[in-house]
């Protein structure tokens, strides 16, 4: 009787461990479709058959959270998708030196038949913070002056001599300028650049400066004042030299203004820039980097820093330009939506409207203004520019890359999906 009294125990414990089972299983579905519908509803995805099938969605009642982002992207054609080749060598006097930085080389113009470009140049070993700041370069960019060259194909270059000094000891400037962008504007000629006083400790403010020529030859007259500036409502924690330490972190741009490139736009000048933050931080997708906008009626300000700062996510190297009726920017290098060309409608609400692959990405483009971005091609600014690359921490040069426009996916000699034969490469750019 024991024997029997257990296993008949035995048999309706499973039994009921089974029911148990099959009602949660029974259960599950039933919370999860309803949760789904009710979110459909709430996001207004679009469902269409079309849709569905294109993205490969079999049940619209069972949605991922991947599945509903997709539905909700509101731009998934390829018109801004670029890859980029490798970088190439430049010839002449921007081949790479020996002991010499030459870097963020500035947008190209073309003027009396000649390339233009203007770029951050310094020489000598770069120390870091270990030693006598006063005396020591810190970074490759700092004790740079601003230099430039000119080409006649965009491959051999002529070093011209020096556009932008650094100013005298005392000056906003009298530490180091660098990273320079260029504007023509009514026969007028625009260098902004990043500016640096002494001495260059680890929690120094960057500031923006302009210089203006009627010849991109010069001579150049430099502002008296920044243009830009940083913030002031951040707190430093103490006196140490360490940038992570702060009371209060203040606006996405209260350490530095990086970066800036100005763009004529709608009747005013739109500064574009780079901000660091007081006790910056390597958030999910890298460093906490930003981008920004200061607008002005007249090219030498004053500018005012938008309302709606800061008007990107992530992001490096200010890279932007004028296309579709709006303002593009590519998006690199730092923050959850790097590698992403995006573009907006009034110059300050971004949205992402490709990504670009990360393979070969140029570091700090210098993006050829006398390449056209049309409606129907809105990256045809990247067939070809310059960049700098690293050859060592104190030796950078500047490079040549190109890119092409990637509509399709296909295997060597087999048709595109329009009906032609090959994809499009560089080479038929």
């Amino acid at each position: 009787m024991n024997l029997n009294y257990k296993c008949i125990v035995y048999f309706l414990s499973l039994v009921l461990l089974i029911a148990c089972s099959n009602q949660a299983e029974i259960k599950t579905p039933k919370v999860e479709e309803t949760k789904t519908k009710e979110n459909i509803n709430d996001l207004g995805l679009d469902v269409s058959q079309e849709k569905l099938d294109r993205f490969g969605i079999t049940d619209k009642d069972h949605l991922s959270a991947a599945s509903k982002r997709a539905l909700q992207w509101e731009y998934v054609e390829n018109d801004w998708y670029r890859v980029f080749n490798a970088m190439k060598p430049l010839k002449g006097d921007l081949a790479h030196e020996e002991g010499v930085v030459r870097r963020d080389p500035s947008a190209m113009i073309k003027e009396n038949g000649k390339y233009y470009v203007w770029y951050s140049k310094s020489v000598g070993k770069t120390d870091g913070f270990g030693g006598d700041i006063e005396n020591d370069k810190v970074f490759p960019w700092d004790r740079c002056d601003i230099w430039f060259a000119t080409s006649e194909d965009g491959w051999t270059w002529k070093e011209e001599g020096m556009a932008v000094p650094r100013g005298k000891k005392g000056a906003y400037d009298d530490r180091s300028v660098f990273t320079v962008e260029i504007m023509k504007h009514e026969d007028m000629y625009y260098l902004c650049y990043q500016t640096v006083k002494s001495p260059y400790n680890v929690r120094v403010k960057n500031q923006v400066g302009l210089a203006w020529s009627t010849s991109p030859n010069g001579p150049w007259t430099k502002s008296e004042t920044p243009i830009l500036s940083p913030a002031d409502n951040g707190v430093w924690k103490g006196t140490e030299q360490n940038r992570f330490l702060v009371e209060k972190k203040g606006d996405f741009d209260s350490h530095k203004v990086h970066d800036p490139c100005i763009i004529p736009y709608k009747g005013k000048f739109y500064l574009y820039y780079k901000g660091e933050q007081m006790g910056e931080e390597i958030l999910f997708g890298g460093r906490q980097i930003r981008h920004g906008v200061a607008i002005a009626d007249n090219p030498k300000g004053p500018y005012i820093k938008s309302k709606y700062n800061p008007i990107s996510n992530s992001g490096h190297e200010i890279c932007v330009w004028p296309t579709k009726g709006g303002i593009a920017s590519l998006i690199t290098t730092d923050g959850p939506e790097r590698n992403t060309i995006q573009w907006s409608p009034d110059g300050i609400n971004f949205e992402i409207k490709g990504a670009v692959k990360g393979a070969n990405m140029p570091h700090a483009i210098g993006l050829n203004r006398t390449l056209n971005a049309p409606d129907d091609n809105p990256t045809q600014i990247f067939d070809w520019g310059l960049s700098h690359v690293y050859n060592n921490w104190h030796e950078q040069s500047i490079m040549r890359f190109d890119s092409y426009r990637k509509t399709s996916h296909v295997a060597k000699g087999a048709k595109k999906p329009d009906g032609k034969k090959k994809e499009t490469t560089q080479k038929d750019n």
